[in-house]
């Protein structure tokens, strides 16, 4: 491992756009599976790992379904989520805020109580173990309906004081966030932020109705918004956080090649640009590698990259007190590592 390599591997960071449910590592899948008496397609974590061949963000969407088939109990929920904190953790991040979608294990039996029950306490744990900062945001499917999503919002309200937001995912194109702005209106008057995946695949005018109808607090993705210059502007002047994803981008075929993803164009714009991780295991890579392969495909400085660091701890879902607290743990850590930063101070 370089000496960029280590740093940023230790950076204090955070990781605020990441599904529970896509950070199903391929053997854990596996052994989840056989717990729950369920046979998958594949027999190894090999050949699972070899199907994350990605077409488009529905090819994606079909297996990662598939993969949600292997939570079932308390337990599972709790399995998985404990062991991407630990990844997470030996990651550097100091600040996770997690998605988890109810519809999906729900629909098939699933009682919300053990789902929210598992991934409470794994987060309670590495909380206690880690010291890590932590927070839950509930997703609903943007492939469904409102009234659908309604009923997501009314089953979790027993656990209101645990979840720090409501976000959408799901199939975009086809489906614009208009079609929820009455959903967004009633999570925001039940008292929660809010955010919404829009302009991954969906056009910028996706991103607009985000802002202006959903009146969402982040953006996840935004990667469009670079086709309406005046949204751009507005994006800026809001300081609107968008929670981007490089190797999901990569990986779903959104963009080509990671030389041209549009993070550095983004952030000449002003705009105020986080990393995240996204689904870690299926498109391979946590946030350091993340930071990493966009370093090395569009020439980030380290100082950039500090400041995209910098940037999710701002656009962190928490109090000013514990925003205060995570940016000290920061500057900490810059201060020990200086001469990364400046090589000539260590002459």
């Amino acid at each position: 491992m370089t000496g960029i390599e280590a740093f940023v591997r230790g950076l204090p960071k955070t990781d605020l756009h990441m599904h529970i449910e896509g950070s199903i590592e391929p053997q854990l899948m596996l052994d989840l599976a056989a717990r729950n008496g369920l046979k998958l397609r594949w027999d190894t974590a090999e050949a699972l790992r070899g199907a994350y061949r990605f077409q488009n963000l529905q090819s994606f969407l079909d297996l990662y379904f598939e993969g949600c088939k292997v939570l079932v109990t308390e337990r599972d929920f709790h399995d998985v989520t404990r062991a991407y904190l630990r990844r997470a953790h030996e990651d550097g991040v100091i600040r996770a805020e997690l998605f988890i979608g109810p519809q999906s294990f729900t629909e098939r039996g699933t009682p919300i109580e053990a789902l929210m029950s598992g991934v409470l306490g794994a987060m309670e744990e590495a909380r206690r173990e880690h010291g890590m900062s932590l927070g839950l945001m509930i997703s609903v499917h943007r492939h469904r309906t409102e009234p659908d999503a309604m009923a997501v919002l009314d089953q979790v309200m027993p656990w209101k004081d645990h979840i720090i937001g409501i976000g959408m995912g799901g199939a975009e194109v086809g489906n614009p966030p208009s079609k929820f702005a009455r959903f967004f209106q009633a999570a925001r008057d039940r008292g929660f932020r809010t955010t919404v995946h829009a302009g991954e695949e969906g056009p910028a005018a996706y991103v607009r109705e985000a802002l202006d109808l959903l009146q969402v607090d982040r953006i996840d993705h935004g990667n469009a918004c670079l086709a309406d210059h005046d949204l751009v502007r507005e994006l800026a002047a809001q300081r609107v956080p968008l929670t981007v994803c490089p190797l999901s981008n990569l990986r779903l075929k959104v963009v080509s090649s990671m030389r041209e993803h549009p993070l550095k164009a983004l952030m000449a714009h002003g705009l105020h640009v986080t990393v995240n991780s996204d689904d870690p295991p299926y498109f391979d890579g946590y946030v350091t590698e993340n930071l990493l392969a966009c370093r090395d495909a569009l020439g980030l400085s380290t100082e950039e990259i500090v400041g995209l660091v910098r940037n999710g701890v701002e656009a962190a879902f928490v109090t000013e007190e514990e925003r205060q607290a995570l940016l000290l743990r920061l500057d900490a850590y810059l201060a020990a590592h200086a001469d990364v930063l400046d090589p000539a101070s260590a002459s």
